[in-house]
């Protein structure tokens, strides 16, 4: 008779049991996984090390948006109906507070024709703005808000700058509030940014600017603001940005708080820029002037009973130094010009044919655009 067949089981299961306690299974060592890189470790970064950081948490909180609102009458609506009356034309830039107490410098042509111009902080605050004054040849306008205690941007030195510094734009491109960007200053003086006998050195930088950047700040890596973004230009491949130095905005908002307006010397006179190649043409064509082939500025026109006809200036004088500086181009003359003071003497130092006169000029108030 066999074994019932628990026993069976039982007898396998301790035979089995026995001999798997007396085996050693072998343990697999954990997976390694592949390394991708043997640099070292990176240090952490410190709090408040960079720059840019730094900078923008200075002068941020001063950066403002400017929405203006503005009104024209439509001469097709109301009694023929087409269109109302009145039509509402909304625009958007930026602006940067510099005084406590609510004075807000900005782009000309942010606030040009405005009716109602709204002023909003980052922090959320909204003020209704009021234009103190705006300067087209400079495109810089001062708006004040009724406050107090406002964040304020630090302004810098722009004569001090130097092509390759860090250039940090702040503003609202597209619509799209505390916007930062950065690059380098790319060059300064530029006087051939938007043409010829403008009266702003422009400082041309790389750091992306849109529509909307208008009237914002330009920093520098220290947190100060050293110029007004204010134009661009596409070019293939990327754009170039351009900034009213802070000196130049300093003046003239310092001119429209003290009086309402900016005031700009003239002296009167119409210039072309010269050439070898074009004084050979003007020789050749005409015996009223008599030119050297050189590179540099020449007088075209004078106007009469000006500033520049009352001190000497005549046409065809080729113009060499203003104010005891070399000038190459009408820009130059035009700057060195706009640096005088209206009724001051301002030397001009020309040649005359084979003569090298010393004239002085007294410069005239340009009169104001209305």
């Amino acid at each position: 008779m066999g074994k019932p067949a628990s026993l069976i089981a039982a007898a396998l299961c301790g035979s089995l049991l026995s001999s798997c306690m007396g085996m050693r299974l072998p343990v697999m060592p954990p997976q390694e996984k592949a390394r991708v890189s043997d640099a070292p470790a990176a240090a952490p970064l410190q709090p408040g090390g960079n720059v840019i950081v730094d900078a923008v948490a200075k002068v941020g909180p001063a950066v403002v948006r400017i929405d203006t609102v503005k009104r024209t009458v439509n001469p097709l609506g109301g009694l023929l109906g087409r269109g109302p009356a009145i039509q509402q034309q909304q625009g958007q830039g930026s602006g940067f507070i510099t005084r406590s107490d609510g004075v807000v410098l900005t782009n000309a042509h942010v606030v040009e024709g405005a009716s109602e111009v709204h002023v909003t902080l980052p922090d959320g605050r909204s003020f209704t703005g009021k234009v103190l004054g705006a300067d087209p040849l400079t495109d810089v306008a001062v708006v004040k808000v009724v406050a107090s205690r406002l964040p304020v941007a630090p302004l810098g030195d722009s004569a001090k700058l130097r092509p390759g510094e860090w250039a940090i734009a702040i503003g609202n491109p597209l619509g799209l509030d505390n916007t930062v960007t950065a690059g380098i200053i790319s060059a300064i003086q530029r006087t051939n940014a938007v043409g010829e006998g403008q009266r702003v050195p422009y400082i041309q930088t790389d750091a992306a600017v849109n529509p909307g950047n208008s009237g914002g700040p330009l920093i520098n890596d220290r947190g100060q603001v050293i110029g007004i973004n204010t134009a661009i230009r596409q070019a293939p491949g990327a754009g170039l940005s351009f900034a009213v130095p802070i000196n130049t905005a300093r003046q003239i908002a310092a001119q429209i708080l003290d009086r309402g307006f900016a005031s700009h010397p003239y002296v009167g006179i119409r210039l072309q820029a010269l050439t070898p190649q074009l004084a050979r043409e003007i020789n050749g064509a005409t015996d009223e002037c008599t030119l050297p082939e050189v590179n540099g500025v020449v007088v075209v026109d004078v106007m009469k009973g000006g500033p520049a006809d009352a001190g000497g200036l005549r046409p065809c004088d080729l113009i060499e130094q203003v104010a005891g500086k070399p000038v190459k181009n009408p820009s130059e003359v035009q700057l060195a010009v706009d640096r005088g003071r209206v009724g001051e003497p301002l030397t001009f130092i020309v040649r005359r044919g084979e003569q090298r006169l010393d004239l002085t000029l007294r410069p005239a108030e340009l009169p104001r655009q209305r």
